[in-house]
């Protein structure tokens, strides 16, 4: 994803470190957790692993947070690109033309993801992550291009709203469930069950589908008031003030979306409302701690292992899909993997899987060779 300032500011570095800190989880790093706590056994590694993957419904665990935490960097990133255009003189009109053609892009790119190139339109999947980033993320652009600070935030409360009561008031039968709330009693499952084209996902449902899509929007905006935040000019000299700020906002969300769960439960398949305002104060508030060490306190060295990552995140999630990492992760490292005890081999290629892939993004990254969509 592009992430481009303000002309007269820096670019965030922040935002490229906390990007490459949430590839880093998709690129490998859930594997070293997973392997440690099967090595060690210590608990502290055990709630690490449980953490690395997704809960099966209703809950939350961090893993859930990899895929709505890049959403949020997004928005955050689109203020500054958009002044940026403004200040270029560059015409709505070309703007929109940029903002749909990305969102678009993101959709096509999802469904080779999903399916590799195949002509058999009736089996692919078309619901994808990159897809849902694409729409959420265009339409959050086209509602901050033509809209006002106060109006946006009715937006971001409307659509949540919205959502909320449309599975409230309408739940599927279609199943036999009775469960507003349940995989087979949902209205989001059932649109994408009579609407949405090829296979979905999970059978009767797909995480990525077409209502769902409806508060993510949210969840990209929210990244958006972020942007704009640290874009203007207030408390401009008074960055630790700033930070305040962002994390009394971040907690706020968090106890809302602790709140809302009571009734609408947080669940990142559906992409619930309370999910929204939970993981974005999740989000708000990692970033902030990014945005605090090393854009106000300037500490930078340590996040340059993050910020390869950050700078190429969409080369690393597709290349996986075309590259073989792991083949590459067998040749250089299965030898080494082999003088260890056999308990530590996936530990030593789980490192070797994540190297291979910082290096390849290394390389990348010295050449200036960057893919922005």
């Amino acid at each position: 994803m592009e992430n481009e300032n303000k002309p007269a500011s820096k670019r965030l570095y922040s935002l490229d470190a906390l990007r490459g800190f949430d590839m880093f989880w998709i690129m490998g790093g859930e594997g070293i957790f997973i392997a440690l706590a099967s090595l060690t056994g210590w608990p502290i590694f055990q709630w690490c692993a449980k953490q690395l993957d997704h809960v099966p419904w209703h809950g939350f665990h961090f893993y859930d947070m990899i895929f709505p935490l890049f959403l949020f960097i997004a928005g955050i990133s689109f203020p500054f690109s958009y002044a940026k255009r403004i200040e270029k003189n560059d015409s709505r009109e070309s703007i929109y033309r940029h903002v749909i053609f990305r969102g678009l892009i993101l959709v096509v790119l999802g469904i080779l993801y999903n399916n590799a190139v195949n002509f058999h339109l009736g089996q692919l999947r078309y619901g994808s992550v990159l897809g849902r980033i694409g729409l959420a993320w265009m339409f959050a652009a086209l509602i901050f291009m033509n809209t006002k600070r106060n109006t946006r935030i009715i937006w971001f409360c409307g659509l949540l709203i919205v959502y909320y009561l449309l599975l409230l008031l309408f739940p599927s039968h279609d199943l036999g469930s009775f469960d507003k709330f349940s995989r087979e009693g949902n209205l989001t499952s059932y649109i994408d069950r009579l609407i949405m084209p090829g296979k979905l996902y999970l059978g009767n449902h797909d995480p990525e589908g077409i209502l769902s899509t409806i508060p993510a929007i949210s969840t990209a905006l929210l990244g958006m008031f972020t942007g704009e935040f640290l874009l203007s000019d207030y408390l401009k000299d008074k960055p630790l003030r700033r930070v305040l700020y962002m994390v009394i906002a971040a907690i706020v969300l968090m106890v809302i979306g602790k709140i809302w769960n009571i009734f609408f439960p947080i669940n990142k398949n559906l992409w619930t409302s309370s999910f929204v305002c939970w993981v974005g104060g999740l989000s708000l508030l990692l970033f902030s701690i990014f945005y605090l060490i090393i854009d106000v306190w300037n500490f930078r060295k340590w996040a340059f292992f993050f910020v390869v990552i950050g700078m190429n995140p969409i080369t690393i999630y597709l290349a996986e899909r075309i590259i073989n990492f792991r083949s590459a992760t067998k040749f250089f490292f299965g030898g080494l993997a082999s003088l260890f005890p056999e308990n530590w081999a996936d530990l030593v290629n789980a490192i070797g899987y994540v190297a291979i892939g910082w290096v390849f993004l290394y390389i990348l990254y010295k050449k200036k060779i960057f893919l922005r969509v």
